[in-house]
């Protein structure tokens, strides 16, 4: 959601193109989306730049279809009517559906929040999360959310099955600046391909603190849709000084048992 908002905003913030008809109440929808506590119809006009009448005219198109509604302070807010939409697709989709007995029990034998993300360009995009009953530690992860590919775990695990060689990885990151969230996060189109080397080399993927200081994941590829080809990697993250990375790579075979279905004490 954050990146459809982000483009709709840009285009919003040109002078050409405006945004019109269809493009402006999508602008609206995703501006709804970034404020879980409400917002005020001068605050929407400035956020799409668009006047105030037309995005009036928006927000009444939204509230007739139960996607948007306005809460006890006046504010705008999302619908109930598209939460309802928005959740009953995601827990049917035949991924979610899947993968949620891996993730259940990957939270009960190691007390850590599991993750089920897939690819989508440079990004990794979570569809699955879940945090054990006790102790979780709040994560930036969120369903629907993003994070960079080239310094998650389930990122790289996915990042090395689909560039094989050093040009594609060159390729893949096109010139731009790779993000350094923390000071162990690879930064070179060097360091990350010869990190996938490993990657394929022994099947599995970490992070070392690498997205978030004090966090470290190892993942697995996960494959629902194909037996050859990833749909997604699965992923066990928790705190450096409560689970340390090295248990989890000791444990590793009891992790790859849990996502393929061959499980074991």
């Amino acid at each position: 959601m954050s990146d459809v908002v982000t483009g709709l905003a840009d285009a919003a913030s040109d002078a050409e193109p405006r945004l019109v008809g269809a493009d402006r109440v999508l602008a609206v929808l995703a501006e709804l989306a970034r404020h879980p506590d409400g917002i005020a119809l001068e605050e929407m006009a400035r956020a799409v730049a668009s006047p105030k009448p037309t995005v009036h005219r928006a927000l009444a198109s939204l509230r007739r279809a139960g996607f948007a509604s306005r809460n006890s302070h006046g504010h705008y807010v999302l619908g109930d009517e598209f939460l309802r939409m928005a959740f009953e697709h995601h827990e049917a989709r035949p991924d979610h559906v899947r993968i949620i007995p891996v993730l259940q029990a990957l939270c009960e034998r190691y007390g850590e929040t599991a993750h089920y993300a897939v690819l989508d360009g440079a990004s990794v995009v979570y569809r699955s999360k879940l945090d054990p009953p006790a102790g979780a530690v709040r994560l930036t992860s969120v369903v629907g959310g993003r994070n960079p590919a080239h310094c998650t775990a389930v990122g790289k695990m996915l990042l090395a099955d689909a560039l094989r060689d050093e040009d594609a990885v060159r390729g893949w990151v096109a010139g731009r600046r790779l993000e350094r969230p923390t000071e162990r996060s690879i930064g070179t189109v060097g360091e990350l391909h010869a990190e996938l080397v490993r990657i394929r080399e022994r099947g599995y993927a970490v992070d070392d603190q690498e997205n978030e200081p004090g966090v470290n994941c190892v993942a697995v590829p996960a494959y629902l849709t194909s037996p050859t080809v990833p749909s997604g990697a699965v992923s066990v993250s928790g705190l450096a000084y409560r689970t340390p990375l090295r248990r989890l790579v000791d444990d590793l075979p009891a992790i790859q048992a849990i996502v393929t279905g061959r499980r074991t004490t």
